[in-house]
């Protein structure tokens, strides 16, 4: 790696904000020697642009030997991130390659076929006259072949030991906040009828220890293994014993790993299990004689090191890690495999003004599951008033679940304003989604999950509310086990995390600006209880916050065709008062103050949750 070429390898004709110190610092991180450097840089301050530079300091394949590793990989978990790449012509060197299924094949009579389930795929011996032009293995060689590789962190992690994507110089890992989690969850096997083909012909025992598990996987990826050739055997498959076979090979690598990780002595993965009530009826061959059933399992990793080691940290010499959110830098090492004191880390100064982008105290009570039916309600009513606020500019609802997206829904229908709001399911978000974002109208949207990789620049939205803390569910047993660790640090930290993503869907640039209204007032509670792992210029924005003045509840006017309804009190503003009124309209006795909840009480009567 030649880190003195990160300026000539950055992409835009100019620096903005803090970008030219950041390329300074991350250069210098280099040349102390540090094999790792976590860039800490804020929303919007170009994260895409600096991995570029750091991506162009790799090794050439002219400037080693033939051994030597040269390119470099660029990767990101969220899909959205990538199609973001892909569309700037500053990054147009980046060249992406995505899964066989997100290509289709060109052969005339497959135009519909995506390549995964082709003839080329479907046929033995099939000899393809078009793969010289198939878009996959087409952009496949491209981005081999070439200096920079970007795909998903999904991808990336697939192709650990691919003689295609080998080894290279450097790695740049865009939102690496959540590196540790999306390695527990890729690692994680789930057993069950969506994952298992074969689910129903199968007797599943009652498994009532870790060991269990293990010896059961093992018979589990034997029987795979032995309907897998069944279906290799046959001269053809159709697409649906494509898909089979496929996910036998998939789930015989999740089972293979699973055992060989249990029983590496050396191994730092600590491994859980968790079972399902069988259904009713269940059968199927009597292969475990008279044990008790049971039904779908997951297998979960924590601490998943070693699967890291082998997914990323093997994959390059020098390696980029960038994020607005890594809070605590020997945390967030530990969590991944690294030794903090061989990692550097470099802060990227945030040059978006404080006062554009306000945060608002709109609490109206804790949404634990126990007081969410009390609190709800109130929440809705303040969502109408904050619609009266902000007539004419388009919102966003931060949901947490399709249980409270739900709830909402319907009381904002039930008010009136039903015709301003918008929602989404599982299935449809992404166009749903972008149907909001395309129209003109100040509607507002109720999402579920998205915190992350969403860019609402300019009057796309101007404010956006957090109805729920985030706080991860402690019926997850990684998370009940880590608890019953007292890692309470960890668990607030990720929560302030998410919130910190959140606040920075509505504000891109310096000169953009939007205002988020907190509603769960166990929000509060976690910036007192995480405020040790706040960057500093979030604590800024917490500093600043106060009870805003709402308009008296008037659902008509929450409609922007309402008789003066294009009254509102700019984002950019203090808030118009520091007064607060309740639900209902009446004086709040806590007036401009945020009320906190004393540490010293029990910090899980606050967040048990088992919603998601």
């Amino acid at each position: 790696m030649n880190s003195e070429r990160i300026f000539e390898a950055f992409p835009a004709p100019s620096y903005r904000g803090a970008q030219e110190q950041a390329l300074r610092d991350i250069r210098d991180a280099f040349a102390a020697g540090n094999d790792v450097v976590l860039v800490r840089a804020p929303t919007g301050s170009g994260k895409s642009l600096l991995a570029r530079a750091v991506a162009g300091c790799a090794r050439r394949a002219e400037e080693g030997d033939p051994s030597d590793a040269t390119g470099a990989y660029y990767t990101t978990p969220q899909v959205s991130q990538l199609d973001d790449v892909a569309a700037d012509d500053l990054l147009a060197d980046l060249n992406v390659i995505r899964g066989k299924s997100n290509y289709t094949c060109i052969l005339p009579d497959e135009r519909d076929t995506p390549v995964n389930q082709a003839p080329c795929v479907r046929e033995r011996g099939y000899d393809c006259s078009v793969k010289h032009r198939c878009p996959y293995f087409s952009d496949r060689a491209i981005a081999s072949n070439r200096e920079i590789a970007a795909m998903t962190l999904a991808y990336f992690m697939q192709t650990a030991g691919s003689e295609v994507f080998r080894k290279r110089d450097v790695v740049v890992v865009d939102e690496a906040h959540g590196l540790a989690e999306w390695a527990e969850m890729y690692a994680t096997i789930q057993l069950g009828p969506r994952t298992v083909p074969f689910w129903d012909d199968l007797r599943v025992p009652a498994v009532d220890s870790i060991e269990r598990a293990v010896r059961y996987a093992e018979s589990l990826a034997g029987t795979c293994e032995r309907r897998k050739d069944d279906l290799l055997a046959q001269d053809s498959l159709s697409p649906g014993e494509v898909r089979e076979r496929d996910r036998l090979q998939e789930l015989i690598g999740e089972l293979e790993w699973f055992v060989s990780d249990f029983r590496d002595p050396e191994s730092p993965t600590t491994w859980l299990v968790d079972q399902s009530e069988p259904r009713s009826g269940d059968g199927g061959d009597a292969d475990d004689g008279d044990d008790p059933q049971g039904g779908p399992l997951t297998i979960k990793p924590m601490n998943p090191e070693k699967y890291l080691q082998h997914t990323v940290w093997d994959r390059g010499n020098k390696f980029a890690l960038l994020s607005a959110t890594i809070l605590n830098k020997d945390a967030f090492c530990r969590q991944v495999g690294l030794t903090p004191e061989n990692v550097a880390l470099v802060d990227v100064e945030h040059t978006f003004p404080v006062e554009n982008r306000p945060l608002y105290d709109v609490t109206q009570g804790k949404m634990t599951y126990e007081e969410r039916d009390e609190t709800t309600p109130k929440i809705a009513r303040t969502i109408v008033r904050l619609m009266q606020r902000h007539s004419d500019e388009k919102g966003l609802i931060h949901a947490h679940s399709y249980s409270i997206q739900e709830r909402l829904a319907d009381l904002l229908d039930d008010f009136g304003v039903g015709d301003r709001v918008r929602t989404h399911d599982r299935d449809g978000r992404d166009a749903a989604l972008e149907a909001w974002k395309a129209s003109d109208d100040p509607d507002v949207f109720l999402s579920v999950k998205m915190e992350e990789a969403l860019d609402l620049k300019g009057d796309l939205c101007r404010w956006q509310v957090l109805c729920k803390a985030p706080f991860l569910n402690t019926g997850d047993s990684r998370v009940a086990h880590r608890l019953e660790e007292g890692q309470w640090a960890w668990y607030y930290r990720t929560t302030l995390r998410t919130v910190i993503q959140a606040c920075g869907r509505v504000v891109r640039a310096p000169d953009d600006y939007g205002a988020t209204y907190l509603a769960d007032s166990s929000l509060l509670d976690c910036f007192e209880r995480a405020r040790t792992d706040m960057p500093d210029w979030f604590e800024a924005q917490v500093d600043r916050m106060e009870r805003p003045e709402l308009p008296a509840f008037e659902p008509r006017a929450a409609l922007s065709d309402a008789p003066n309804s294009g009254s509102r009190t700019n984002t950019r503003a203090t808030g118009g008062g520091s007064s607060g009124t309740d639900s209902g309209g009446q004086q709040n006795s806590s007036g401009s103050s945020r009320s906190r909840r004393s540490s010293r009480s029990s910090p899980l009567a606050d967040v048990w949750d088992t919603d998601g």
